[in-house]
């Protein structure tokens, strides 16, 4: 089976987030970027058990600059064969799953993975956007896969419980939780890596048809209050009357 599986550079979960003086882009002064997570555990780990399972190529694509390449580095130590990345500054959803969905165009993947969204942005967008583009079917939030020849299971997380699909390759699928299980790139893994590709390609043309205004942080939690916890009363009131829950 040939794979595409698309992966993205988020913050690390434990980074301060802060943005430039007009609000306008991320402040990644001091920022320390992974893998986005569901990229990572999820959907490059259930394509390297397909291959190993069926055989194949599984092939990263990463949308961005050349800083980007350690995280792709990643990709490839934990088995991906080689990696493509769109050289550009991606400006939105749009902008990414264009430049991804043009390349895939004419490779004739059997599938396309993605994580079910980026850690940082939390939009789920680009999955569904390259599946259009492609004109694939796209099935979203998948927490667990089983194929027959091509023809692929899948359950989907939905509201409430889980949903079956059945779905002919090619398709475009969004990795949840449960897809797969995380692994840790070896010694050896990591030293191959070092001299697997990454071929570097130029972004198509295209116009976007959005920017970003401002960024602006939630605000900021209220202290903790403590109650003496013979004071029942004032913890019912506080409860009722600020934090509104009863």
């Amino acid at each position: 089976m040939k794979l595409l599986v698309c992966v993205s550079k988020t913050p690390d979960t434990t980074a301060k987030i802060s943005f430039n003086a007009d609000h306008t882009e991320f402040n990644e002064a001091g920022i320390t970027f992974i893998m986005n997570p569901y990229d990572e555990w999820y959907a490059l780990v259930r394509a390297m058990e397909l291959k190993e399972a069926t055989g194949g190529t599984v092939t990263l694509i990463n949308v961005g600059p050349a800083s980007n390449d350690a995280v792709i580095r990643k990709g490839l130590a934990i088995g991906a064969d080689d990696a493509v990345r769109i050289d550009c500054n991606p400006t939105s959803s749009l902008y990414v799953a264009k430049q991804i969905a043009e390349y895939a165009k004419e490779q004739n993947y059997d599938m396309v993975f993605c994580g079910k969204e980026t850690i940082d942005y939390n939009g789920s967008e680009v999955g569904g956007m390259v599946a259009d583009m492609l004109a694939m079917p796209f099935i979203s939030y998948a927490s667990e896969m089983e194929m027959n020849g091509n023809t692929a299971t899948i359950k989907r997380d939905i509201e409430g419980g889980k949903e079956t699909i059945e779905v002919d390759t090619p398709f475009v699928l969004s990795a949840a939780k449960g897809l797969a299980e995380q692994r840790i790139p070896n010694m050896r893994g990591i030293m191959q890596a070092r001299r697997k590709p990454i071929n570097v390609v130029s972004p198509v043309d295209f116009e976007d048809v959005s920017s970003v205004v401002s960024y602006e942080l939630p605000p900021a939690k209220a202290a903790c209050k403590m109650v003496d916890p013979e004071n029942m009363e004032e913890l019912v009131r506080l409860l009722h009357e600020e934090a509104k829950i009863i």
